[in-house]
């Protein structure tokens, strides 16, 4: 019966490695299509991976909590009229890539210590060995409220004392979470390796608000909120210039499909980017819906690998803090990002060159000089102004 090996997927487009948090099979396993055969954590989220058809699970060449490369090799599989999941080539098994293989951690008495993946990964984030915590989940399992509960409790035990000149020096240090060390590479990377330009304008929304406040008038719809319409605006934009809609991907410019865009949610915990599906294409009420869900699946930590992956712009809305710009730095894997700062009231003349009252909004479209110039940045984020100040065109599909 023909082996062939189970490789570590590659999960989103600027993906290189992922983390092997937990196996749900073991050697001599049968499995069957859709059964969970491990764990893999990455920069963004924990993603199950699925058998994609029955067999039987051979070797386990990869133990839980390496770092393994995409396209490694982890399992040996054999069966099944069906192929593997992201099955490797047949030569892949013979010549697996070279892999950092830790031991999985043992307890002093030499059985395996069950914890989360999550918080394994506090655990080491805190320097907190797991054999010094007690697991509170099912067969003395650690989970992240173990974890927490255990630095809480360091917090609070006495310190030793420090001269006052050191302690104004060196201030207080804590250990970073794994979500803000995340943010920080990520961050770091996308400004070391992404040639950043920005274009700014201000979109007068006086009739954007008007339209907004009809539409909340009338019972039995769901609220919209100025960011919604701002999403809507930019999946339009999208729509009538889809050649906005690439991004940069090792030395080749990526054409997507569709008017997908990202959306900033500060979560308490750090900041995601879920991807709304659709924004060009979608009514003005599912929309507002699909946003209010990703919303609330971020800051209760339940978004998936889908809900964040794709899309070539994102938008950062700030309004609600008063500044009057922001100027973002775009999400690594995408190639633009708009930032929307605070509706201020300002006077303009009108057609008789008398001031009048008007409501604008500041925005800045930062962009990726590899796929991107500054004339369709400025016409794309013209496209969006328009949009946003003719707003009965987001009422269109």
């Amino acid at each position: 019966m023909a082996t062939s090996a189970i490789i570590m997927p590659k999960l989103g487009l600027t993906m290189t490695e992922g983390l092997l948090a937990s196996w749900r099979v073991a050697p001599g396993d049968q499995v069957r299509g859709g059964d969970v055969l491990f764990v893999v954590e990455t920069e963004k989220i924990a993603t199950e991976i699925e058998a994609q058809g029955d067999g039987r699970i051979e070797t386990i060449e990869v133990a839980e909590g390496a770092t393994v490369p995409v396209g490694a090799v982890v399992a040996t599989w054999s069966g099944g009229a069906s192929a593997p999941p992201r099955e490797a080539t047949a030569g892949a098994i013979d010549r697996p890539m070279p892999i950092e293989t830790p031991p999985p951690p043992h307890s002093g008495g030499g059985e395996r210590i069950i914890a989360t993946p999550l918080a394994r990964r506090l655990a080491c984030d805190a320097d907190i060995p797991l054999t010094a915590l007690r697991g509170g989940g099912p067969r003395g399992r650690i989970r992240a409220r173990d974890v927490e509960a255990a630095i809480a409790a360091r917090a609070a035990a006495p310190r030793s004392t420090t001269p006052a000149s050191d302690a104004s020096v060196a201030g207080e240090r804590r250990a970073a979470t794994s979500m803000e060390k995340t943010v920080a590479h990520r961050m770091a990377q996308a400004k070391q390796t992404i040639p950043h330009f920005y274009v700014l304008a201000e979109a007068d929304v006086t009739d954007l608000l008007k339209l907004r406040d009809d539409l909340n008038a009338m019972e039995g719809f769901a609220r919209i909120s100025v960011n919604h319409l701002v999403m809507a605006a930019v999946g339009r934009a999208i729509v009538r210039m889809p050649e906005i809609n690439v991004v940069w991907d090792e030395d080749a410019v990526v054409q997507l499909a569709g008017s997908d865009v990202g959306m900033a949610v500060d979560t308490g915990r750090g900041l995601l980017a879920p991807v709304v599906r659709d924004a060009g294409g979608r009514p003005l009420d599912a929309l507002a819906r699909d946003v209010n869900a990703l919303v609330e699946r971020a800051r209760a930590g339940q978004l998936s690998g889908d809900d964040l992956a794709g899309g070539a712009i994102a938008v950062s809305n700030v309004g609600m803090h008063g500044v009057s710009h922001l100027v973002p730095i775009i999400n690594p894997g995408q190639s633009a990002i708009l930032g929307v700062a605070a509706i201020k009231p300002v006077f303009r003349p009108d057609v008789d060159a008398r001031p009048a009252l008007r409501q604008e909004i500041g925005l800045v479209l930062s962009c990726d000089h590899r796929v991107h110039n500054g004339v369709a940045a400025a016409r794309f984020l013209d496209c969006v102004t328009g949009i946003l100040q003719h707003p009965l065109s987001l009422l269109r599909g």
